[in-house]
């Protein structure tokens, strides 16, 4: 897989370094000598380049690239310039962009952005979902649905996964068990051990009340 992270403040330095340490081939672009500098040796090439200019972009061989990701958006103009460009001129398959604002997001989508991320937005609202739930790492993917683990109680431990029969007695399914810093998948014969977390899905009430001790 090949991506191109366009812009490389904090967003998209992340982006990029984390792509590449995921095994993805990532073409880093910024207009910053000194930052193209520092992430070189992280990604599979680091360009210092005008993204603006057409001609200049076409020999990088942006149009090979499978997916954009257009991370600079401060300068809001530059922003909408560069993803139409991306999109309709260099005809990438799939160009993300990252918005500042909804307004931002929905110009971003009508000059050809496939997905839009407000990063701000975004982290903001899983705060608040982690703050307002006993969860810390709770994720919701919808208003009533979210996946968290949570410490298997003393009444779980010693059976296995599918005696515990979880979808029939909390309305919730086991996805994996967390060990560590490592998740393993919750196979329906492994034995609940003391300490294990269970990564589960549901609605918050069911998930609430089936890691009460």
């Amino acid at each position: 897989m090949k991506v191109c992270v366009i812009g490389l403040g904090r967003f998209g330095y992340e982006v990029a370094t984390g792509l590449a340490d995921n095994g993805v081939e990532v073409m880093a672009i910024d207009s910053n000598e000194t930052i193209v500098a520092s992430i070189k040796d992280n990604v599979t090439q680091a360009i210092c380049m005008n993204v603006t200019d057409e001609s200049v972009m076409r020999n990088v061989g942006i149009e090979e690239m499978e997916t954009v990701v257009v991370a600079m958006a401060e300068n809001f103009a530059e922003s909408i310039l560069l993803t139409a460009l991306v999109k309709k001129r260099l005809g990438v398959k799939t160009v993300i962009a990252r918005a500042i604002n909804d307004i931002h997001s929905e110009i971003l989508m009508l000059v050809g952005a496939d997905r839009t991320i407000l990063p701000e937005k975004e982290i903001g609202r899983r705060l608040a979902d982690s703050l307002s739930s006993p969860f810390p790492d709770l994720v919701r993917l919808s208003k009533n649905f979210s996946v968290t683990p949570f410490k298997a109680p003393d009444r779980f431990v010693g059976r296995t996964i599918n005696e515990l029969d979880l979808s029939h007695h909390y309305q919730i399914n086991c996805l994996g068990i967390k060990k560590d810093d490592s998740i393993i998948t919750a196979h329906p014969e492994y034995v609940i051990m003391p300490g294990d977390q269970l990564v589960c899905a549901g609605s918050t009430n069911d998930l609430e009340e089936a890691a009460q001790e």
